[in-house]
């Protein structure tokens, strides 16, 4: 058995992409300055996101990416619209007239996520 540690993200910019996503997510920034190769945003347990230098820039489709979805009772048309508001684009738009499915989108650096329902959402 393994244990998930982190979930790494290669960026250009790590500082600049991890307080986006500290900011898109209300986690905070851990132990990080401008101009740091390695930035992790963190709660106390793992895992963690981890944005780490790399010299190349993305060219295709991630093969692994984050699916979130709105907290404080945001449903996940108001996470998208407060998610583009911070500066993330739409990609694609799953979302189907009977209120199921997703939209995904790109983060400052072109990473795909996907926004889902909430859970409550999902129930209701």
């Amino acid at each position: 058995m393994i244990e998930i540690h982190a979930v790494t993200i290669d960026a250009a910019e790590p500082y600049e992409l991890a307080t986006w996503w500290s900011r898109a997510t209300g986690l905070p920034l851990w132990d990080a300055e401008p101009g740091d190769t390695e930035v992790a945003i963190r709660t106390h347990q793992d895992p963690f996101l981890l944005f780490i230098k790399v010299p190349e820039g993305k060219t295709v489709k991630n093969r692994v990416h984050l699916d979130v979805n709105g907290t404080d009772g945001r449903t996940r048309d108001e996470e998208v619209e407060r998610l583009l508001d911070l500066g993330a684009k739409i990609y694609q738009d799953h979302r189907n007239p009977d209120g199921t499915g997703w939209v995904t989108m790109l983060d400052p650096e072109g990473n795909e996520f996907c926004v889902c329902r909430s859970q409550a959402e999902k129930d209701g």
